[in-house]
């Protein structure tokens, strides 16, 4: 379906000043417990190493039932695979990169030691046209945190789209910043996690933004053709 780009950010303006995008900004706030997703049996004598995903209400799963979480679905397909691995979904909705950034020593402190960290960070910022530079710093001082982990996690940067309105330099410098911290760190760079579902009225919940079950099967399908041949490495296959 053709993406109607000016529709797109009307929908997402007016959204963003209802609050669509979640509860408001939890930079200050005590972080909440993560969730933990589709945990597999404790009696399947299988030592499971842990994946944690980072993110806004995109990874939390915002308006959907916890079970068609794209989060949820990624967790079905490593079981499905067999693959060692169990998913915590740390997604916290309307946080900016700031907050994910002060949240970052919060979450390794519960005794998370991940064999592999996603970061999903930067769309609240996008959304309230906050300087590229302040993401890129933010971002920056996430993957430090986990480089100097020992052993260090694999760690996968996904990209995010700033809006059009805000016009070109702003998108092309929004839009650059996580490939280039992602070589510079030497992560794993995911392309655009919404590819194919922003902007895309029937893959999308009424608020525009935020997938609907149909939409967050196709950003699975999009994180799990990054992820497999990681984790089946990771696994020793």
């Amino acid at each position: 379906m053709r993406i109607r780009f000016q529709a797109f950010c009307s929908i997402i303006l007016v959204s963003l000043a209802l609050g669509a995008c979640g509860s408001g900004d939890r930079d200050t706030a005590t972080p909440p417990p993560s969730t933990q997703v589709a945990v597999p049996p404790k009696d399947s004598g299988v030592a499971h190493r842990t994946l944690l995903f980072i993110g806004t209400s995109i990874t939390a799963g915002l308006g959907l039932d916890p079970a068609d979480a794209w989060v949820t679905l990624v967790q079905q397909k490593i079981d499905s695979a067999a693959l060692p691995f169990r998913v915590t979904n740390a997604g916290v909705s309307g946080e900016t990169s700031s907050g994910a950034l002060h949240r970052i020593d919060w979450l390794l402190q519960q005794g998370v030691a991940p064999a592999l960290v996603m970061i999903e960070t930067g769309a609240n910022d996008g959304l309230r046209g906050q300087s590229p530079d302040s993401v890129r710093a933010n971002l920056d001082g996430i993957l430090q945190r986990f480089d100097a982990m020992v052993p260090r996690p694999v760690v996968v940067v996904a990209g995010m789209e700033a809006l059009p309105n805000l016009g070109r330099q702003y998108t092309q410098r929004f839009r650059a910043l996580f490939p280039e911290l992602a070589h510079a760190h030497h992560a794993v760079f995911l392309p655009f996690l919404l590819a194919g579902v922003a902007g895309v009225d029937s893959l999308n919940q009424n608020d525009g933004i935020h997938p609907n079950p149909r939409g967050s099967r196709l950003v699975a399908a999009n994180v799990w053709q990054t992820l497999r041949p990681i984790l089946d490495s990771l696994a020793g296959r």
